[in-house]
């Protein structure tokens, strides 16, 4: 069987009543692959070596109930993740406050509806389906994101620590914590125009002549172009990363010259993190900048380089952004 062919959504379903096993199968059985449990010490074995889609699971069974089963499941991180919807007769609040309490996605009474439990299971499985499908896209972004350090002389951990830095400045300038999340996760794309820099160029131990320096200044263009038309939040963010960190505060940057808040705001914090990372950082062709050095030429270049504003919150997260660095050091 091919590997690469998706197959049918696997589910758990646990109860110690063959009668309910044989409902929910038919309920269920001719659009999933279902694997079926009759107590908890079962299902959890199950769960740990299958890694089901989601889990059915009864509440009241011998020995171990569907509570103690789904706490169990949720204190391993190999099954945490799994979503579990109980279905079970008990249908009192607090019986239903304790489901989620210890993990549930959702509460089924019986005895069951077949469309309720189609319904429900579909909406969880998309769920499942749309963190798949995200985490998938972050890991292109940072296979890329990886792929650009073969073509510079920066290590990978200064695309570590600017993509931090970044999150910091982003949570202090005022976006919330989904939204530094995602710029952290974007920011190590700003450089993967790289990739369309000819080898004679990125690898030169040298000055770069004017002429060499204009081709250098395309690799934001090139960066968008690799990136492409996009449907997902991220890698818009990406793209938008990738075109605008080498954008200017006074309209001096490129590839566009736009200027002040034209600038798109994740351009403009990453240009900060990612210069203040470079200076401070050792490389075949210098020798790192003190801190009191990065600080001052940054600071000279607030309203010119830099938007004034991220200048600031620079200073005034100092104490984190050198606790990163510190953690992520080159080796």
């Amino acid at each position: 069987m091919l590997t690469s062919i998706p197959q049918k959504s696997s589910i758990l379903i646990v109860d110690d009543e063959p009668a309910n096993l044989r409902l929910l199968k038919k309920i269920l059985g001719s659009d999933y692959r279902l694997v079926f449990a009759k107590n908890g010490v079962e299902a959890i074995r199950l769960a740990g070596e299958m890694a089901p889609s989601l889990v059915l699971l009864d509440v009241m069974m011998p020995d171990m109930t569907g509570f103690d089963v789904c706490k169990t499941l949720k204190e391993n991180p190999e099954t945490r993740l799994i979503p579990v919807i109980f279905v079970t007769a008990l249908d009192a609040e607090h019986d239903e406050a304790l489901g989620f309490e210890v993990g549930g996605v959702d509460y089924i009474t019986k005895p069951v509806s077949g469309a309720i439990v189609k319904a429900r299971v579909k909406t969880h499985l998309s769920l499942v389906q749309s963190d798949e499908l995200r985490r998938t896209r972050l890991q292109i972004i940072q296979r890329l994101g990886k792929a650009s350090e073969f073509k510079d002389n920066e290590t990978g951990m200064h695309v570590v620590r600017m993509s931090h830095y970044s999150r910091i400045l982003g949570l202090a300038y005022g976006l919330n914590e989904e939204e530094a999340d995602n710029l952290l996760n974007a920011a190590p794309m700003h450089d993967i125009g790289k990739i369309g820099i000819p080898d004679s160029i990125m690898l030169k131990p040298g000055k770069l002549t004017n002429e060499e320096f204009d081709v250098m200044k395309t690799h934001p263009e090139i960066g968008a172009e690799i990136i492409g038309e996009v449907d997902s939040d991220l890698l818009i963010l990406a793209k938008s990363v990738a075109l605008t960190h080498h954008e200017k505060w006074d309209g001096s940057g490129y590839p566009n010259r736009l200027a002040g808040e034209d600038i798109p705001l994740e351009g403009r914090i990453v240009a900060v993190a990612d210069v203040f990372d470079a200076l401070t950082s050792k490389r075949p062709y210098k020798e790192p900048w003190t801190i009191e050095e990065t600080v001052d030429f940054m600071k000279s270049q607030s309203g010119k380089h830099f938007e004034p504003k991220l200048i600031t919150l620079l200073e005034d997260c100092l104490d984190q952004i050198l606790e990163i660095k510190s953690t992520w050091r080159d080796e």
